[in-house]
Order: C-alpha cells, then sequence, then structure tokens
C-alpha cells in the first residue's frame, strides 16, 4: 500500500495531466500549426490510436513498477544513504532546488538516450512518429519507461529527493511535454518569449526533425537554458513542413514498435 499523502499527489497528478492533454488536444486541432500533405491537421486518427496503445501500456505498468520503485528509494534514501540534506535544504526553497536539479539532470538523461546505442534502441521508438501533436507525448516504449525509473530511483537515493519533490515534478514534465509536442499555433511573437525560459513547440519539433543532427539536439524537457549552456541548442528554425521521424527510417505497426527495441539486441549491433 502507498502513503496516503502519495497517494492524494497521484489522483491530482493524473485529474491535472488529463485535463491538460484533453485541452490540448482539442485546441490543437483547431488551431494546428502543421497540416499533413492529405490536409488532415491532427495527423490521422489511425496514429493516434497506435500513439494511445502506448500510453494504455505505460498506464498499466506505472502504478506496478514505476511508482513503487521510486516511493522506496524516497523511503531507503530517507533511512540510510543519502539523507545528508541540511537543514537549510527544506520547505518550498528545496522543492524549487529539487526541480531544478531534476530539471538539469532529465537534460542528461534524454541526452544519454540519444547518445548511448542501448537507450537509443527504445527511446528510438518515440521518433518514429511521423507528425508531432499532444498524443505523441504519450508514445514511449515500455522498456524506456523502465529504465527511466531505474535511472529516477538512482538519482532519489543519491541525492535524498522526497516522493513530493519527484511527484511535482514528473507533473510538470508531463504538462511540458504534452505542450512541446503540440501542434498547437502560437502567436509567433508570444512563443519567442517563451522559448528564452521554456521548451516550446517550435523548439522541440526541430528535436523531431528527421535529419539527425537536429535529432541530436535541443535535449531540454522545460527549462530552454540548459541546451545554450551545454551546447546541444539547434540553429534550425521550424517551418510547418518540417518532414518528421527519424532520418532514412519508416514509421511501424504497434506489433513492430513494441517488439523493434530488442531486435538484434545481443549482438549489440549499432542501429544508428
Amino acid at each position: 500500500m502507498l502513503p496516503e499523502t502519495v497517494q492524494a499527489l497521484l489522483s491530482w497528478k493524473a485529474a491535472i495531466v488529463f485535463a491538460w492533454i484533453a485541452s490540448l488536444f482539442a485546441i490543437e486541432r483547431l488551431v494546428p500549426a502543421a497540416l499533413r500533405p492529405d490536409g488532415e491537421g491532427y495527423g490521422g486518427w489511425r496514429r493516434v490510436v497506435r500513439n494511445l496503445a502506448f500510453w494504455l501500456i505505460n498506464v498499466g505498468l506505472s502504478p506496478l513498477i514505476v511508482v513503487p520503485v521510486s516511493v522506496w528509494a524516497a523511503g531507503f534514501a530517507f533511512g540510510s544513504v543519502g539523507a545528508w540534506r541540511p537543514d537549510w535544504w527544506t520547505g518550498v526553497p528545496a522543492l524549487l532546488l529539487d526541480l531544478l536539479v531534476l530539471d538539469v539532470l532529465i537534460y542528461w538523461w534524454h541526452r544519454a538516450n540519444h547518445t548511448v546505442p542501448f537507450l537509443w534502441r527504445f527511446h528510438e521508438i518515440h521518433h518514429l512518429d511521423r507528425f508531432l501533436d499532444t498524443t505523441t507525448a504519450l508514445r514511449f516504449h515500455f522498456g524506456e519507461l523502465l529504465l527511466s525509473a531505474l535511472a529516477r530511483a538512482a538519482i532519489i537515493i543519491l541525492l535524498d529527493i522526497p516522493i513530493a519533490s519527484i511527484l511535482v515534478f514528473e507533473v510538470l514534465v508531463l504538462l511540458a511535454t504534452v505542450f512541446h509536442h503540440s501542434n498547437l499555433r502560437l502567436p509567433r511573437r508570444f512563443e519567442g518569449l517563451l522559448a528564452h525560459l521554456i521548451i516550446t513547440p517550435s523548439i522541440h519539433w526541430v528535436h523531431h526533425h528527421a535529419v539527425r543532427q537536429d535529432t541530436d539536439s535541443n535535449y531540454g524537457t522545460i527549462l530552454s537554458v540548459w541546451d545554450r549552456v551545454f551546447g546541444s541548442a539547434s540553429r534550425t528554425s521550424r517551418w510547418t513542413t518540417m518532414p518528421i521521424g527519424v532520418e532514412r527510417l519508416d514509421e511501424r505497426p504497434l506489433s513492430g514498435l513494441l517488439v523493434r527495441p530488442f531486435a538484434g539486441l545481443w549482438p549489440g549491433r549499432d542501429r544508428r
């Protein structure tokens, strides 16, 4: 059984994220930034259903594996290895600092998913989507979900991050991820101002450009500063007909996407 406070936070998390996804899903269909060649601003319902299938798989795994692992790691940290946080690292300032630390760490985790061949096997499934909208933010292979949970557990233990900070950060990550994958048309000047602080669709769409130089750039999740600090910001500007996906690779049916990361895994072949 999870602690009552954690269960309450999870309930609020689910409600907030669902409302955000539903809102952007509807709005991006009213004011899309880009249209497919066939004129469908929503990218086609077949791909939407395929992306939602990934989400349903991960929703089923999350309470069984991801959340318990995070809760266990937080409890383990408080009890032994990571109990080093100074007295001043409490309250709202501590939460803000935790969020800042977690955001820079998720930047490096995302970057590792592009540079480490084993991790890319799973993350590639996300990038094989040939169009972007809110549902792309839900399209992650369950293998990547499990690997991310293990990486997050290690960080929780080493840095003694409380579970409350983890859950708040996860809400912010989900809100940001849905937003910057969305096909929402924003006023150019407004989005330009936002881009100085946070990752916007115009920044992240370049990350999904089907050209490896751009795919291997713009790794930020919430704050846009990390790409500028660590030299991974792309100079490419988004255009509405920008080809999306993985260079020289095509989309696959759901069954093919689920097994693709394991194809040729044991020989250790680098498919990049």
